[in-house]
């Protein structure tokens, strides 16, 4: 499939991202019914998106009209799980979505920012760490 414009790609991945939670959240029922744990279908599963012109589509549902004529009505399943509360699509601003990590070029300080906002630590950090807390103890 491809996508015409930047709108309609963020409602493809949000419909294939809903689609995989779906699976997942079925997965980990089966898994904890057979475990006899408690279910998580208390708790939707939070999709985060940064465009807000494709957050108002799905709280809306489809409705043919000229921002979404070029979209066919089944990528809005997402709209129906949103109302089922089995997910939420919640708007994150750009700077801070994770995922921009692995799909932009990025400026240096919001590249660093990222890495750590997904626990990526570099090696020598992580060595220095470790000595400041163990030394304290043997002195």
């Amino acid at each position: 499939m491809v996508a015409t414009s930047s709108n309609h790609y963020e409602v493809l991945a949000i419909h294939e991202a809903s689609r995989e939670c779906v699976w997942l959240r079925n997965m980990i029922e089966h898994i904890q019914e057979s475990c006899g744990l408690p279910s998580i279908k208390d708790s939707p599963t939070i999709l985060y998106e940064d465009n807000a012109t494709c957050i108002a589509q799905l709280s809306e549902g489809f409705i043919k009209g000229d921002r979404t004529k070029h979209i066919s009505p089944k990528f809005f399943y997402a709209h129906e799980l949103q109302k089922n509360g089995e997910i939420d699509v919640k708007q994150i601003r750009s700077s801070d979505n994770l995922a921009d990590l692995f799909t932009k070029v990025l400026p240096t300080t919001t590249f660093k920012r990222l890495t750590y906002g997904i626990d990526l630590r570099k090696l020598k950090d992580i060595a220095s760490k470790e000595t400041e807390q163990v030394s304290p103890m043997f002195t």
